[in-house]
């Protein structure tokens, strides 16, 4: 009966340490799928602004359309080979710019990232990540695994509106405009003091990458 009693005791031990290595154990990021869109509503000290996030993975290629509230629309058009084009149609401005890193893989976030427990947000529970020396942190929801919402050691928040794997934004609507290609148009552009929006969308988008870029791994 003793050797019967210690064996059912040493198995519910198993039993046990088995659940608790499962369940308290760090849960690693959810991968973004390689094609998405998402609408993001966010919010840069008090000035919102939505966003198209059209990310293309396979195709190397990441499209911001930030519609400021009130105000006109600036397009962040990002490719892998590090090319950026910020433009303006209302205005008939553009500005390229070269972020070495391109755009981020999808698993940007797996390595490298230090895990920072539960949280919540907007009536979500997300488990939430911080990564390249806490520059952003991320917030995913813990049952369906979409990201949520996150944030910039700047402050400035993203909120996760709407997020649809797979969509697919068509090739035309890729094509930067022909004075993204003129260098005497980019060379006024820049001598005139560049894109107005302050604080500068540009500064903020590049730095972002190359921080970022140099944290994947």
């Amino acid at each position: 009966m003793a050797s019967h009693g210690n064996a059912a005791k040493l198995a519910l031990a198993a039993i046990l340490l088995g659940f608790c290595g499962a369940g308290f154990g760090s849960p690693t990021p959810t991968p973004w799928p390689e094609q998405f869109h998402a609408l993001l509503l966010q919010n840069a000290s008090g000035k919102l602004s939505t966003v198209d996030l059209w990310y293309d993975f396979p195709n190397g290629r990441n499209f911001n359309i930030i519609h400021s509230q009130l105000g006109s629309t600036l397009y962040d058009l990002e490719w892998t080979n590090g090319t950026s084009f910020f433009y303006d149609l209302d205005a008939g401005s553009c500005r390229t710019v070269h972020v070495p890193v391109g755009i981020l893989p999808p698993d940007w976030l797996v390595g490298n990232s230090t895990y920072i427990g539960v949280r919540e947000v907007g009536g979500f529970t997300c488990n939430v990540w911080s990564k390249a020396d806490d520059f952003i942190f991320y917030y995913e929801d813990v049952e369906t695994k979409r990201p949520v919402y996150w944030i910039f050691y700047t402050g400035r928040e993203e909120y996760v509106m709407t997020f649809e794997p797979g969509k697919v934004l068509e090739d035309e609507g890729w094509q930067a405009p022909w004075y993204c290609f003129d260098r005497e148009e980019n060379k006024s552009f820049q001598e005139n003091g560049g894109d107005t929006k302050e604080p500068s969308e540009l500064f903020k988008h590049s730095t972002l990458g190359k921080k970022l870029g140099k944290n994947l791994v």
